[in-house]
């Protein structure tokens, strides 16, 4: 599942949202957009009393770029906020009957004028073990709750990479794994007609 953000400007010492400039910062306001199918996941019944459990086995940056195309250029003051593109996905697999892999992809771009200021792609993912999950609350589970444990980490990493490639730091807002997960459901029935 996709959202696109456009920024709102803010002054430079304040928490910038999904965006920001050399000496600016801003604040975009995430807009979803279609999503894929979900994925097909499965585990074993659960056993009869026992408590559903999750347990982060490992995490790791599984892919990642960032590109500052138009340096030192693209570094200097801008008369005003850029243009800012953020776009979040969460896919999951099944590893083994009780382990899945979820991954969080999160794709920021900064324009100005037609130019672009930066760009950054981050696949950041996580091995989970659920077990004793009802197969109806399962999916659910592994694309709202595992995203939600892998996403403070994903955004360390472009936070850092942004002030690295000599801008501001990209702070990212909480995202609403739920919302989005409640949209890709409500988009599965049109995708199978």
């Amino acid at each position: 599942m996709a959202k696109t953000a456009k920024p709102a400007p803010k002054k430079a010492a304040e928490k910038s949202g999904n965006g920001t400039s050399a000496k600016a910062e801003a604040v975009p306001q995430p807009v979803a957009a279609p999503a894929p199918a979900p994925a097909n996941l499965s585990a074993p019944e659960p056993k009869p009393g026992a408590q559903p459990s999750m347990k982060i086995l490992g995490q790791y940056l599984k892919d990642f770029s960032f590109e500052n195309p138009n340096a030192p250029q693209s570094l200097g003051p801008q008369q005003r906020q850029p243009d800012i593109n953020i776009s979040v996905n969460v896919n999951a697999r099944n590893l083994a009957p009780n382990d899945f892999e979820v991954e969080l992809h999160l794709d920021a771009k900064a324009s100005f004028e037609g130019k672009v200021l930066f760009a950054a792609d981050l696949l950041y993912a996580g091995i989970f073990r659920l077990e004793n999950f009802p197969q109806n609350l399962l999916q659910a589970a592994v694309l709202i709750e595992c995203p939600r444990m892998l996403f403070p980490f994903a955004r360390q990493i472009m936070a850092d990479s942004t002030r690295n490639g000599g801008f501001p730091p990209l702070m990212l807002d909480p995202i609403d794994f739920a919302g989005m997960y409640q949209q890709r459901m409500r988009q599965q029935p049109a995708a199978s007609v």
